[in-house]
């Protein structure tokens, strides 16, 4: 297939498919707010709400009407839900609850600050689809929150026995790299360039690690390899994820050393997360080769090899690297024959090692309207600029 090929059918799949599938099945009109526990015909099997998949919903919404296309309907989904964050989302002190029951009232408190990290961005691409300054101020208070908890983000949650193992999580950096693009017109600039600079710095210096060639999950305080099993844990799908925030920040500040660090840390990860027997990326791996701990180690998800898609594909348009090309196309054919449900819409989440289907569902606590639209959206822009990059270069 060719480059504008590709870019139609990815397009189609968003906006034909994925698109439909939550705007149709998702809205909950009698409380507000999405249900996001669906069958694989979109049908409700559990009510609760997670506030992370809440916000992450609005912020698709909010993107989808900001980057394609000016739908009242897309923004007055997003507003909805909202609306129920609005009035359901936080505990008195302005941090966010994990979930709550079909009316709002909490279930889970709020013991880790991801639920805020997604409020922070879907508020900051709301305030850009409405110009509301409420939105831009929940954005804003948000974040700050965030960067005030960001050394401890779990408090009085944390199991981990204080001082004995502590160690720096890749979960927290990784998402600050695009959290803070994500509500740039927002914030000021001095702040901008400073959680950037601290964040490049974080992930390339401290959690890449040039003796293993590899991103790990978790290192020590003091940025030191933990011989562990959660120091010795790799997860392909964050280090990809990360990768392709790294290439957006590159872009922006014009730091093509870092595109080309992005790009080749990128092609290590899927060089040692690609099962050779099978296909796919495993979830998780030691470092070490020893078992991990997650028994689930060797399931192929959804969100990995999307992200995985997106990194790609940027770094082919960036370098022009042709492994990348090579990579993306044996991800592309690896995704749309397992996780694409052609009959029903949207896209399965969870695959067994061989590469069947372990549940059918399209959404539930940890799969939601997410990566899939994003990585869709991502995916048809990047093949876009491809083609308009190569017609460019066959007219010079």
């Amino acid at each position: 297939m060719e480059f504008r090929e590709y870019e139609v059918l990815y397009r189609d799949n968003l906006l034909n498919d994925v698109v439909p599938f939550w705007l149709n099945k998702s809205e909950d009109k009698d409380f507000g707010g999405y249900f996001t526990c669906l069958d694989r015909n979109g049908e409700v099997y559990d009510t609760d709400k997670f506030i992370w998949l809440q916000c992450r919903q609005v912020w698709t919404f909010s993107m989808l009407y900001n980057e394609v296309e000016k739908k009242q309907e897309w923004l007055d989904f997003a507003l909805q839900g909202a609306a129920f964050l609005d009035k359901h989302g936080r505990d008195e002190h302005g941090d966010w609850y994990f979930s709550l029951n079909q009316q709002g009232a909490p279930l889970i408190q709020p013991y880790n600050i991801f639920s805020d990290c997604f409020a922070t961005m879907a508020y900051g691409q709301l305030f850009k689809a409405t110009g509301n300054p409420a939105h831009a101020k929940i954005a804003k208070e948000t974040f700050f929150n965030i960067l005030q908890r960001r050394e401890n983000p779990k408090g009085k949650y944390a199991k981990a026995y204080p001082e004995t193992r502590p160690l720096q999580s890749f979960a927290i950096p990784m998402i600050l790299t695009n959290l803070v693009l994500e509500i740039e017109h927002v914030l000021d600039a001095f702040v901008v360039n400073q959680c950037i600079k601290e964040g490049v710095d974080t992930v390339i210096n401290k959690f890449y690690r040039a003796e293993f060639g590899m991103i790990l999950e978790n290192i020590n305080i003091d940025g030191t390899f933990s011989d562990s099993f959660e120091g010795r844990l790799v997860n392909p799908g964050h280090g990809l994820e990360s990768m392709w925030f790294l290439m957006d920040i590159g872009l922006r500040n014009d730091d093509k050393e870092l595109i080309r660090k992005a790009t080749d840390i990128s092609l290590a990860l899927l060089e040692f997360g690609w099962d050779q027997q099978y296909g796919g990326i495993f979830y998780f791996l030691d470092i070490m080769g020893h078992p991990p701990q997650q028994l689930e180690w060797d399931q192929k998800l959804w969100w990995v090899h999307v992200e995985a898609i997106v990194c790609m594909l940027k770094g082919y348009l960036h370098t022009g690297d042709i492994r990348c090309w090579q990579w993306f196309e044996k991800l592309h054919t690896y995704c749309f024959d397992h996780f694409v449900d052609k009959e029903c819409g949207e896209w399965y989440g969870y695959l067994s090692r061989q590469g069947e289907v372990l549940l059918t569902l399209k959404g539930g606590k940890w799969k939601g309207c997410f990566h899939v639209p994003r990585g869709l959206y991502q995916a048809s822009e990047t093949l876009k600029q491809i083609a308009e990059k190569r017609h460019l270069q066959h007219q010079n």
